[in-house]
């Protein structure tokens, strides 16, 4: 089990980070990142910076779209 949770992760953590531009990308570069966080403590602090990003991004956008006039 533990082979396929590394192996699986580290897949779709390639898969995110080759399609890093398309739209959607960064879903398999988290999933990925979240199965090899059970056995590579690594892949923990990762995960946690590419979390404490996306929240930052999504406040600065919300502040943006609350700004924004219609």
């Amino acid at each position: 089990m533990k082979s396929l949770r590394i192996t699986l992760g580290s897949v779709l953590a390639g898969i995110g980070v080759v399609f890093f531009i398309l739209p959607g990308s960064i879903l398999f570069l988290i999933a990925g990142l979240l199965l090899l966080s059970y056995d590579v403590p690594a892949a923990r602090k990762w995960l946690t910076h590419c979390q404490n990003a996306m929240s930052k991004g999504a406040r600065k956008l919300d502040k943006l779209l609350a700004k924004r006039r219609y």
